[in-house]
């Protein structure tokens, strides 16, 4: 690597923790405990917590299954995999909005879904979920992706030449190698939940106690100029980043120490 390149990479790692660095020294850590004692605060933060761990175990549920089927069809069918598969990014590069109105047209009163079975999900706790399950799930699907392809096929071979049916295969060879990958995708999923914002502003509202986010609750204290109760929700939702950033670093040592690729 040439010397020269790292004078723009310093600035591109200025540009990503300047911010950062400039947001936690606008604190005011002296008043943390008065900040962090307020109760809407307090009741959006346990809604967050709440809605994006379910948020969570539905990514596990649904997304674990997407992506072994994605591995597989990559091996097939490479073309078709390709093709579903950035059908399956699309949340990632659509706008918040955008995604909100989608889900809308599709699980509210007059949606796809919501017309045909008579339920309307929207502006409820469900819809915080079902906006969080659908920013989140892309994540997840793409971290256990890449560790999927990490494990050599000759693994599940020679699994198999041992007489190990395909659920054998899968629970002890394929499940195993593929763990920290999994464990990542949920960590990194549970942040992609936590901080949805806008999706979830469009499909489910900002309603105290039912769909108020810890995201919503800042936003909403900003434009009422109570920039003292949207830090105190701040210094939540940095406690909780910290928690992932550490539960990542206990992944990666995990995976180093197994000796996991």
């Amino acid at each position: 690597m040439p010397g020269w390149l790292l004078i723009p990479a310093g600035l591109g790692l200025l540009v990503l923790i300047g911010p950062l660095l400039s947001l936690v020294l606008r604190i005011p850590w002296n008043r943390s405990p008065q900040l962090l004692s307020d109760p809407a605060a307090l009741e959006a933060m346990g809604l967050s917590l709440c809605t994006a761990g379910i948020a969570t175990v539905l990514c596990l549920l649904l997304g674990l299954p997407l992506a072994l089927a994605l591995h597989l069809c990559s091996r097939r069918y490479p073309r078709t995999a390709t093709a579903v598969s950035l059908l399956v990014y699309a949340p990632l590069v659509l706008s918040p909005v955008v995604s909100g109105l989608a889900l809308i047209f599709l699980w509210g009163r007059r949606g796809v879904i919501g017309a045909h079975l008579g339920f309307d999900i929207a502006f409820t706790t469900t819809a915080v979920i079902v906006a969080q399950v659908f920013v989140a799930l892309p994540f997840f699907v793409s971290t256990v992706s890449t560790a999927l392809r990490g494990i050599p096929p000759s693994f599940e071979e020679i699994a198999a030449t041992e007489g190990a049916s395909r659920w054998q295969v899968l629970w002890r060879v394929v499940i195993p190698l593929s763990m920290p990958g999994i464990l990542t995708g949920m960590v990194l999923g549970f942040a992609r939940a936590l901080g949805e914002y806008g999706a979830t502003l469009t499909f489910a509202g900002n309603i105290a106690g039912t769909t108020r986010t810890v995201p919503l609750h800042i936003e909403l204290a900003l434009s009422s100029n109570d920039m003292d109760q949207a830090l105190g929700a701040v210094i939540m939702l940095l406690a909780i980043y910290c928690l992932i950033i550490g539960a990542i670093g206990v992944v990666a040592m995990i995976t180093r120490q197994r000796g996991y690729r």
